[in-house]
């Protein structure tokens, strides 16, 4: 029967093979965007790609891998926006800002994570980003809701009104950042103010919760 510390040693090693296979995989997808195949990925890993679906399945299970690592990046830095000692206006413009600046730095990752290519439909039995990308952006809205419900005086139904401006701003900053990063119209300082006074209006008006950090 295996010790303890044996199993720990297994799992520890399993998971830090994980860890080198996902940044294999980022490589090639900062270099392919929407076109990075299980075969460069393999191939960038030094493996077969056999090896690889027996870590993550299939593309499906390396697509929620990547988007829980960049997923939780991003969250970390959308708290830390939101975090600043500055005013609620400033705040709001900073966590639109950090959102926008995480797509502008690796638009090949977010272009991954959002946007399928033909060679999904040809050759990767029908990988459909679209189905995966939902749960993203739910978990996304979710957490930004939970922001608004632990800091904002809502009143009576306030949870649910912190869920419908969570998924809200999430979905509108996931258009707006889409077709800026496609077109690139303006600056994205101008696009984060555009953004900010349309949500500005209910946003300046709520009172912070007394027991709460501020918003």
């Amino acid at each position: 029967m295996e010790s303890t510390e044996h199993i720990g040693r297994r799992q520890t090693a399993t998971e830090r093979r994980r860890r080198e296979l996902l940044e294999a995989a980022e490589r090639i997808v900062l270099r392919d965007g929407p076109d990075a195949s299980m075969n460069a990925i393999a191939a960038e890993a030094g493996i077969t790609k056999p090896i690889l679906y027996r870590h993550f399945g299939d593309k499906g299970g390396l697509y929620r891998a990547l988007a829980v690592r960049h997923t939780d990046a991003l969250l970390a830095n959308l708290a830390t926006a939101l975090d600043a000692p500055v005013l609620r206006r400033d705040r709001v413009e900073a966590t639109l800002d950090a959102y926008l600046l995480a797509i502008e730095a690796r638009p090949q990752v977010y272009r991954f994570l959002m946007h399928p290519s033909d060679e999904d439909n040809a050759s990767e039995s029908g990988f459909d980003v679209g189905r995966h990308s939902a749960p993203l952006l739910r978990r996304l809205g979710e957490e930004l809701a939970k922001v608004i419900t632990d800091r904002l005086d809502l009143g009576p139904g306030g949870e649910l009104t912190a869920r419908v401006w969570g998924h809200g701003i999430v979905g509108m900053m996931q258009h707006a950042g889409d077709w800026w990063l496609r077109e690139r119209p303006c600056s994205r300082e101008q696009l984060v103010k555009q953004l900010a006074d349309l949500l500005w209006g209910q946003l300046a008006a709520v009172d912070d919760r007394a027991d709460g950090p501020g918003f």
